[in-house]
């Protein structure tokens, strides 16, 4: 990484689960690692026992620390409360970068930037939605309401970091063009992460990792997996892996659909110890931003199955054949038996891994992202929205 004045950086965001917690804790151990003092503020009404390993796990590069605060989801009365905690936390941090993720993160941090502003202090104030408040429709009041409190925050937001362009796209559509500067950074992955994953012997037809909740499809895989049997008349064999408060649900509906013995459910596990469990990756997703699963399976060398939505098409290519519509169980369940009948078919089109390496290190995100937290300090993008000349670069 190249070499930066030492700074002070603080994230925020509401749920310490899935690709935001594991996207701060890839920038919190490579900005630690560069001289940089980071810190996290995050709910501590979510996660379990997996989160709390990964919390151990990035504490030594929390120079700042790790402050937990109950963050509700939807927007509340105690929303207040938690923004006046929070800062206090933050005014003894005194930060030079105040960095939110998602809707309530990024809600606070550009509301309390700015009151910290109003006391002289110079903290940059950057927003990432990784999705968020881009899920909502703009057909229902609900997403109106969030769009239009997101168009409001922008005046007080010193530079918008989108992980996709599918995302910069999605926030031009539901919100407008972004009044304030922005930049394109690619997640990443770090350096073991690129190790190929070996099938266990055990190993099983199909994947699922992710959410137990309907917005990633472990719904759809369970419908899909059983048209498939049809499609390739044979049983097939899955596992699901992950949490979440639906996922007695899908047990449920795998007893009743008979097949809760060639499909078995884990708790949330290292994605590399999953992979090694079945042969194929299999992701159902209703929506996505920039996933970090469809990363980690590509770099770990497993063949990939996944709808088309969010930034899914920017890691695998446009045209990749294992793309299929989402919500469609009859299309994945026809590229699942693809698969089954012909084992290469994935494998062959699988991205580059050259190419794919240099476009989705850890280092380089990590590189572009301090480099961002200066230049806003610096005063380099102020009053320069659109900034998209170098948000590839």
């Amino acid at each position: 990484m190249a070499a930066h004045t030492p700074l002070r950086i603080l994230h925020c965001f509401r749920s310490p689960v899935g690709g935001i917690f594991r996207h701060v804790r890839d920038l919190a151990e490579e900005h630690a690692k560069a001289g940089h003092q980071v810190g996290i503020i995050c709910d501590s009404t979510t996660g379990g026992a997996y989160e709390d390993k990964l919390f151990e796990s990035i504490m030594p590069h929390l120079a700042l620390g790790l402050t937990r605060l109950p963050i509700r989801r939807s927007l509340g009365l105690s929303d207040i409360t938690t923004a006046l905690k929070t800062l206090g936390e933050v005014k003894n941090l005194q930060p030079d970068v105040l960095h939110g993720h998602g809707a309530k993160g990024g809600a606070f941090v550009r509301l309390i930037g700015s009151r910290l502003r109003v006391s002289r202090s110079c903290v940059a104030r950057l927003y990432s939605p990784h999705g968020g408040s881009l899920h909502y429709s703009e057909r229902t009041l609900r997403g109106q309401a969030y769009f239009a409190i997101e168009r409001l925050l922008e005046r007080w937001t010193d530079n918008l970091v989108f992980v996709s362009d599918y995302e910069r796209r999605t926030y031009e559509t539901k919100i407008g063009v972004p009044r304030a500067p922005w930049r394109l950074i690619h997640n990443g992955l770090r350096a073991h992460e690129f190790e190929p994953v070996e099938n266990d012997p055990q190993a099983v037809d199909f994947l699922y990792i992710g959410m137990m909740r309907d917005l990633k499809g472990p719904d759809v895989f369970i419908e899909a997996l059983r048209r498939a049997e049809q499609l390739a008349g044979k049983p097939l064999r899955g596992v699901m892996v992950g949490d979440g408060d639906d996922k007695a649900r899908y047990q449920a509906r795998l007893d009743v659909l008979g097949m809760g013995d060639r499909v078995k459910m884990h708790d949330a596990m290292p994605a590399r110890d999953a992979f090694a469990m079945a042969r194929t990756v299999v992701i159902p997703s209703r929506a996505e931003s920039m996933p970090y699963i469809v990363l980690e399976a590509v770099a770990a060398g497993k063949p990939v199955i996944s709808t088309e939505v969010g930034g899914i098409p920017e890691i695998l290519g446009a045209g990749f054949a294992g793309l299929v519509p989402p919500g469609d169980i009859e299309a994945l369940a026809a590229a699942m038996a693809h698969a089954i009948a012909d084992p290469r078919w994935l494998a062959d089109a699988m991205p580059e891994m050259t190419a794919f390496r240099e476009n989705f290190s850890a280092q380089t995100m990590a590189s572009k992202m301090a480099t961002l937290y200066q230049d806003c300090l610096d005063g380099r993008l102020r009053d320069t929205p659109g900034q998209a000349a170098s948000s590839l670069s």
